[in-house]
């Protein structure tokens, strides 16, 4: 992908409609609130959090794919629970589009806890804030930050195969691309690299860097020697075999990550483009040193990808199963 230049009339139609998106998540935002169900359902984030502890504690890899599920629920149409649907006669839902098929996970956990939230609250509760809730509790049982998250989105009736399939940034994107992919969605690059530190936790497939283990110069040579041991050159060949995105605590939620991209052993091409004499380097580096003030961007992050298009009010409905509509 072509770099843009500041002046240029696309960046400038871009950052219209990055202003445009903001716009319309901060005036969907104002909609939600931190104590939506204080007198509906009183107890729902106890049980939530509760859930989610219990799912960590049996896997800890169960935090990142919690918090992946709300990242790529929030990038397709907004924070509206259509990951979650499983398709149907009417449409073909967001679960088997590329960048999810095979790769997102955790929906038992979600309907476990669903189930739990059902029994004290019939039909109170969304799914789409279930992810939020969720995101942010399993960030917290791995050591990472909390935030506070803003409640009321209510679920969407119909899921998008297609925006799935063109909206969820590849692991392939140059740094200009990933830019323009959460531009698009109101997000600034403060944020983007802030929610790219979320990789301190999860895994990924061997097919999603095959190529930069094998074909890219911006690596650690030992790291990627040692990466090409559990990934084969040959398409096809271990495609599903998982290797850590943070290498050094793959399971605690630091600012690890970061400094695995000053030693170059960012495990994605999207990853290592964030640290690769670009214009996102300066907030690498202050990552690296500083988990404090990655912790508070993280947290700032999440709060306003959580505000991306959600539906409220009378829009959408509350979903009694997270995988079928009423």
């Amino acid at each position: 992908m072509a770099l843009l230049y500041p002046n240029s009339p696309c960046c400038s139609i871009l950052s219209l409609i990055g202003v445009f998106m903001a716009a319309v998540a901060s005036m969907a935002a104002a909609q939600l609130s931190s104590t939506f169900y204080d007198s509906s359902c009183p107890d729902v984030l106890t049980t939530i959090q509760t859930a989610v502890q219990d799912a960590v504690n049996q896997e800890a890899r169960m935090g990142a794919s919690l918090l992946r599920l709300h990242f790529h629920d929030c990038f397709v149409n907004g924070c509206d629970g259509s990951v979650l649907l499983d398709d149907t006669a009417n449409f073909t839902g967001e679960k088997t589009a590329p960048p999810n098929n095979n790769s997102i996970r955790g929906f038992d956990v979600v309907d476990t806890i669903k189930s739990q939230v059902e029994a004290l609250c019939p039909q109170v509760v969304s799914c789409a804030d279930i992810l939020a809730v969720a995101a942010r509790d399993a960030v917290v049982a791995l050591g990472g930050p909390s935030w506070t998250v803003q409640l009321g989105r209510r679920d969407a009736t119909t899921a998008s195969f297609s925006t799935a399939s063109s909206d969820l940034p590849s692991p392939l994107l140059s740094l200009s691309g990933l830019i323009s992919a959460f531009s698009n969605k109101g997000l600034s690059t403060t944020d983007m690299v802030a929610l790219s530190g979320g990789h301190t936790i999860g895994q990924a497939r061997c097919v999603s860097f095959r190529n930069r283990i094998y074909n890219e110069n911006n690596i650690n040579p030992s790291f990627a020697t040692s990466t090409q041991a559990n990934c084969p050159s040959v398409a096809g060949n271990g495609d599903d075999t998982l290797s850590p995105l943070d290498v050094q605590s793959p399971t605690i939620f630091d600012n690890f990550y970061f400094q695995g991209l000053v030693n170059q052993t960012g495990l994605l091409h999207s990853d290592q483009q964030l640290f690769n004499g670009g214009s996102t380097d300066s907030l690498v580096s202050t990552y690296s040193t500083d988990m404090a003030g990655f912790f508070n961007a993280f947290a700032a992050a999440m709060v306003n990808m959580g505000n991306i298009s959600p539906l409220t009010g009378s829009n959408g409905e509350i979903r009694i199963n997270c995988r079928t509509i009423n």
